[in-house]
């Protein structure tokens, strides 16, 4: 089971992992054990994520999902099986985080009526000074 936060745990049977042979440095290591993990998770399907999570994901990380709505996780950070499943495991729980609570609605506020004033007075100054800069004409 993943627990991503008391209302969102993953069972680890919707959670499907395959391991292949990492690339780059290892030694004979890289060539004879399959490391790398690489995580797959029906998003659309899952019943673990609430329909709001659900909708929120899918618009959020809608380029990193197939066609069918699978997520596709892969690590080869580490030189083990385990740890490169945990990191897939703890990006996965980042991800739902990201979205688990709703965006906070902005609320439209107005500019005080000093801070109008103040705006106004510097375009004025700013104006003023732009206007000493140039050269003098007949009526002064």
């Amino acid at each position: 089971m993943l627990y991503v936060n008391q209302s969102i745990q993953i069972p680890r049977a919707e959670l499907q992992f395959s391991y292949t042979r990492s690339s780059g440095p290892g030694g004979q290591n890289v060539n004879k054990v399959s490391t790398k993990a690489v995580l797959r998770w029906d998003v659309r399907q899952s019943r673990s994520l609430p329909a709001t999570v659900r909708e929120r994901f899918l618009d959020r990380h809608a380029a990193r999902l197939t066609k069918e709505g699978h997520l596709i996780l892969q690590s080869q950070k580490y030189r083990d099986q385990l740890r490169n499943t945990e990191d897939c495991l703890e990006r996965l729980k980042i991800l739902i985080l990201d979205v688990a609570s709703a965006p906070v609605q902005r609320r439209p506020t107005r500019r005080s009526r000093g801070s109008t004033e103040r705006r106004l007075q510097d375009k004025k100054a700013n104006s003023d000074r732009k206007k000493n800069r140039r050269r003098p004409t007949c009526d002064d």
